[in-house]
């Protein structure tokens, strides 16, 4: 899990630092810029869908808990956690999962002008502090690389009786449908159904289900070329070396993001928004 997530820190300070909203997640794309669309433009567009799917996330909790007490579990670099308290006036703790990366995260905090609303902290893996309760756990694409089961329970203890949980990430609907491969986060896909069995063993109830696989899809278009810019831009200008940075970026889509373009087309996949209550 850390080297995950120090590999997606890397991309998305590379795409969107040095601001402080940096996020490390899928977006939702309705309409894709015209080809040839430059790369800064399309770093643009990039963040502007990761914010689209945060939103997308609020209106499906309905009720969101504005000014409420917030632990985002996928902050990565701060990115999401500042989001809630400057669009969502959230107070939030924002788990960090890599060491290193903590002093930074606080760093966009403070110049975020939010060090009163968001408390980053290190994720330890150890039990919530006593009378420590939140009206919203929030997890963007930090499920699927831990043992749900237990995770679930997890999130139960450290929600207030009536809190939600909130939840983006993608599921196989067809266990085939994710290639073989050593990555964390791909060995524990698994189905909603079974997601939403666990969570009820653990005592929280959906809400809300939305499927957002089609507005998915666009991102890792997005995110393909930008691969193309960001090889080009380091590659020297002679044509071999050019050749040579293509079939590199074309090697790093296949392994990165085809298979889930065409999971998440083909129906293989799912990127579900998942809001469920914990009992009052």
């Amino acid at each position: 899990m850390r080297t995950y997530h120090e590999a997606l820190a890397v991309r998305g300070l590379a795409r969107q630092g040095p601001g402080h909203r940096v996020y490390c997640h899928t977006g939702l794309v309705d309409r894709l810029p015209s080809p040839g669309t430059p790369g800064p433009e399309l770093r643009e567009h990039l963040r502007g869908s990761q914010e689209a799917l945060l939103a997308e996330l609020a209106r499906a909790m309905g009720s969101f808990p504005d000014g409420g007490d917030v632990l985002d579990v996928g902050s990565v670099l701060g990115g999401s956690a500042l989001y809630w308290a400057q669009e969502h006036h959230a107070r939030v703790t924002a788990m960090v999962t890599v060491p290193t990366h903590l002093e930074q995260v606080r760093r966009f905090v403070q110049e975020a002008g939010m060090g009163t609303r968001v408390q980053p902290r290190l994720c330890t893996g150890e039990p919530p502090r006593g009378r420590e309760f939140h009206d919203a756990v929030i997890a963007v694409e930090n499920t699927c690389a831990l043992p749900r089961a237990e995770w679930l329970r997890g999130m139960h203890a450290r929600l207030k009786p009536g809190g939600l949980l909130a939840i983006a990430d993608c599921f196989w609907v067809r266990p085939n449908a994710v290639p073989p491969s050593g990555d964390a986060w791909r060995k524990h896909l698994g189905s909603v159904s079974e997601f939403l069995a666990d969570a009820r063993e653990a005592g929280l109830e959906l809400e809300a289900h939305d499927d957002v696989s089609s507005r998915a899809v666009g991102f890792w278009t997005l995110s393909s070329e930008l691969l193309v810019h960001e090889h080009l831009e380091r590659a020297p200008t002679d044509a071999r070396s050019l050749r040579a940075a293509l079939n590199a970026v074309r090697a790093e889509s296949r392994r990165e993001h085809l298979w889930l373009q065409q999971g998440l087309l083909d129906g293989g996949l799912e990127y579900a928004l998942l809001v469920l209550r914990r009992e009052p």
